[in-house]
């Protein structure tokens, strides 16, 4: 199914909701709108439901004009940051409710292949209200992949759920992805979801759809400073420089060796992925003095604050890293690692693995 957004904008009242814009879905993968809290996701996603109508632009589906059409004329499956299920009914026939309303035979082993797949096969004889917040979530989404419908529609499904179940289903969710034929819309204020994910990603911004293509494209080559600052977790490191002659003047009055673009002059930004600050120095690095602020061990990763010449950094080091306050450091990067923004915020320079992911 190929669902298409022609100059899409959306008014409530005075307010813009969404400013002018087109997307165009790719049939059968994953689009992951990425952005933070009240940048238009939820209001884009439900004008690709049908639950709302665009203030102005059309939609279309396989190239036919399906702006206004109510949602229950649309195939189309939704789940929700609050799971919604019928509490009056077992699991099992949560799970079978569109496959009866489709009239399909062989249900029940329909149900319980979708209930083993989502490893609630066990509670198909219990209501919701008897299982926990993960466990009704998955059968929230257990009755959206029976619907098999072309576009399923997932708003931060994940955000209620305890850190553990959300990673448990998220790797759950790329593989039911990867093995279905709908195409999937996931909203998410999580870059790590996006990366997990994969598929393709269109990032949003106070109501504006600031970058979209394949999601590792947009990652390592984020068009502008906006788009660098949605997509980064941590935040990039973002530094003021000045560019001309062999790189950039940094705070300090370090330089940093970089081919830049011709014409590049002036004030620029300098930005560097916490991934990309290390302790440990490799061949043609550049050294930064840094003094420790705080030390926090997450996972298998250690993130580092420390205050530079540059400013304040974090570095994300693999490994666990246990470093007193205060104590001295020393951080190390690779100049083909540095991202250069120009004055006006748009991308002058990625990194070299950008250019080879992207085939630049």
């Amino acid at each position: 199914m190929q669902l298409a957004l022609d100059a899409i904008v959306k008014r409530v009242g005075p307010e813009t909701w969404l400013y002018p814009m087109d997307m165009a879905l790719h049939s059968g993968a994953v689009t992951v709108l990425l952005g933070a809290t009240q940048a238009g996701k939820t209001s884009l996603m439900r004008i690709m439901a049908g639950l709302d109508v665009p203030t102005e632009g059309r939609v279309r589906v396989d190239g036919r004009d399906v702006t206004g059409m109510p949602v229950r004329e649309r195939n189309v499956a939704m789940v929700y940051q609050q799971f919604i299920n019928y509490p009056s009914l077992t699991v099992a026939d949560n799970i079978a409710s569109p496959l009866k309303l489709r009239g399909e035979t062989n249900v029940e082993q329909r149900v319980r292949q979708i209930a083993e797949r989502l490893h609630i096969d066990m509670f198909l004889d219990r209501l919701p209200a008897e299982l926990s917040g993960g466990q009704q979530q998955r059968v929230a989404l257990a009755r959206a992949l029976a619907k098999g419908a072309p576009l399923m529609l997932l708003d931060e499904p994940l955000v209620n759920l305890d850190y553990k179940l959300r990673e448990e289903l998220r790797d759950e969710l790329t593989q039911l992805f990867a093995a279905g034929d709908s195409t999937v819309v996931y909203a998410t204020t999580e870059p790590g979801e996006a990366l997990l994910l994969g598929g393709y990603t269109a990032v949003l911004h106070e109501g504006e759809l600031l970058q979209y293509g394949p999601t590792a494209e947009v990652f390592h080559a984020p068009c502008s400073l906006r788009v660098a600052r949605a997509f980064s977790d941590p935040p990039m490191n973002l530094v003021p420089a000045e560019a001309g002659g062999p790189g950039l003047v940094l705070p300090g009055g370090q330089t940093l060796a970089l081919a830049l673009p011709a014409g590049l002059a002036g004030g620029v930004t300098l930005g560097l992925r916490a991934s990309a600050l290390r302790l440990q120095a490799q061949p043609g690095d550049v050294a930064l003095g840094a003094r420790v602020q705080l030390s926090e061990i997450s996972g298998s990763d250690t993130f580092v604050h420390a205050e530079t010449p540059w400013g304040e950094l974090v570095a994300q080091v693999p490994g666990v890293n246990h470093l007193a306050l205060g104590s001295q450091v020393t951080l190390h990067l690779q100049p083909g690692d540095a991202y250069v923004f120009d004055a006006s915020g748009a991308l002058a320079l990625a990194p070299r693995r950008a250019a080879r992911a992207g085939g630049q």
